[in-house]
């Protein structure tokens, strides 16, 4: 036999993961979704229109708007801020981004030494 459900219990009172602030408002989400769509046309147009020139420029305003993506991300949709879980998330968060940042630098600096320390192959050898 189960015991009686308690009608008076609040509607989210299944939450144990200890958070005491809202996960999202309909504006936050919408938002979000406004600035992601944003952020997703504007190097599509660049590329696809070619307004910039400059290869290198129109690259680094696409990774520029990438990163803001990812912030507008983790923000909007993730909610991780300073209030969130006592700041944790934050720092969970600054941790997981410092690895992933050494682990790209990393990987780079070793296939350019890798790449300038291959002993020159002559064509005729093959």
């Amino acid at each position: 036999m189960s015991a009686p459900a308690d009608h008076d219990a609040p509607a989210d009172a299944g939450h144990s993961h200890g958070d005491t602030h809202g996960h999202g408002s309909r504006r936050g989400y919408l938002i979000g979704f406004v600035l992601s769509a944003i952020l997703t046309a504007i190097p599509f147009w660049l590329v696809m229109t070619g307004v910039l020139q400059n290869r290198q420029a129109t690259v680094l305003v696409v990774v520029a708007l990438a990163i803001v993506q990812i912030l507008v991300h983790t923000v909007a949709f993730l909610h991780v801020n300073t209030k969130a879980e006592n700041g944790w998330t934050l720092m969970a968060m600054v941790f997981t981004a410092v690895l992933v940042a050494i682990t790209i630098c990393g990987s780079l600096w070793i296939m350019y030494h890798i790449n300038s320390n291959m002993m020159p192959m002559d064509a005729g050898a093959m």
